[in-house]
């Protein structure tokens, strides 16, 4: 039997394989680490207390820090096991970003040069987090400590160059979507690098001073900072909600 340039087979060889909305996707890549670190936090205040929250300064304490409480067994395969499947789909939003600011800003090379640093800051943020993430604190402290400082300084400056985007698209047009994604990438930019300034503050003076609960206070920046991360990257739920992701094979006249 011939079939039409429309029958039912074709319409089934070039159907979709995978399809999502984007939203789903989204919600799900960040709820990865989410429930990872809030997991680790429970297990170790729960099962590893006096060892999660011990420091060199042996003074009082009553919150281990992240570093602490992805480092020991069983936490530090589960924080391993979920940033490693939240990896990949951050890597392919870098690349969904900059192929949106890249329509966005059609010709104009300023905006275009920015939104190559925005992808290539979120390429550093996520490396920095799989290399502080499978090299603990407890196994090599330098590497650990180098990603950690790889992944806070790009995720700040990635913030800081996202914003400056979004204020220029803020001028032309936005839908109320994008106008409510833009406002809370800005508060959200603002209260992390607070919380970063101030869990600076306080690990120095921890280190200083070795006084009670200053490393208390440090860990809970820690978590704030980590937390408004995560909640930064989740504003894509507006930029793209319409869309969707799909893994689909090519037609044949479009194979080369």
């Amino acid at each position: 039997m011939l079939h039409g340039p429309y029958s039912t087979v074709d319409r089934d060889r070039d159907r979709p394989l995978i399809r999502l909305p984007f939203t789903s996707f989204i919600v799900a890549t960040v709820l990865l680490p989410l429930t990872a670190l809030l997991a680790c936090l429970f297990i170790s205040v729960l099962y590893h207390y006096e060892d999660s929250t011990y420091t060199h300064c042996q003074v009082s304490n009553y919150l281990p820090s992240i570093s602490s409480a992805i480092s020991r067994v069983p936490e530090r395969y589960i924080w391993r096991c979920c940033i490693g499947l939240h990896s990949a789909p951050r890597y392919l939003f870098s690349v969904v970003y900059f192929n949106f600011y890249r329509r966005r800003f059609d010709g104009k090379l300023p905006e275009l040069l920015l939104s190559g640093l925005a992808l290539l800051c979120n390429i550093a943020e996520n490396s920095g987090l799989l290399l502080l993430t499978y090299v603990s604190s407890t196994e090599t402290y330098s590497y650990h400590k180098n990603g950690f400082i790889v992944f806070v300084g790009s995720s700040l400056l990635h913030m800081l160059v996202t914003c400056r985007l979004w204020f220029v698209l803020k001028r032309q047009h936005l839908n109320p979507e994008e106008v409510t994604s833009y406002v809370w990438k800005l508060r959200l930019f603002l209260f992390n690098i607070s919380c970063c300034g101030a869990a600076a503050y306080c690990f120095r003076r921890h280190n200083k001073f070795c006084e009670d609960g200053v490393y208390t206070v440090f860990a809970f920046f820690e978590y704030m900072v980590v937390f408004s991360n995560m909640a930064f990257h989740m504003t894509a739920f507006w930029d793209f909600g319409s869309k969707d992701v799909m893994v689909a094979t090519l037609p044949e006249d479009k194979r080369y």
